[in-house]
């Protein structure tokens, strides 16, 4: 798991193909706004969460966020234990983002 501030994430994700975002925290929260793009995949549902990650295609690149960057630090390591190479953490989650937001 790499923890980046979001002026390296947002660099790194124009400069990835293929990329993909995920939001990890809950359907709730996710609807309060959420970053352009990024799909929910609720780390709080740990079977559903679980499942999802194993049919992830582990040959692209994940960058993850959430509230704060705690849960969305577990998922990158919950992810690279099913054989996802590329995690990419958002440090300081969705609180310190200062993009927009879709709401």
């Amino acid at each position: 798991m790499i923890n980046l501030n979001q002026k390296e994430w947002v660099a790194l994700i124009k400069d990835t193909e293929g990329s993909v975002l995920l939001d990890v925290r809950t359907e709730e929260e996710f609807e309060s706004g959420y970053i352009k793009g990024a799909q929910l995949m609720n780390i709080q549902e740990p079977h559903e969460f679980m499942a999802t990650a194993q049919a992830l295609d582990k040959s692209k690149s994940y960058f993850i966020y959430c509230r704060s960057g705690a849960r969305s630090g577990q998922a990158c390591q919950l992810l690279s234990q099913v054989g996802v190479k590329a995690a990419y953490n958002l440090d300081g989650g969705i609180l310190a983002w200062e993009g927009d937001v879709i709401s």
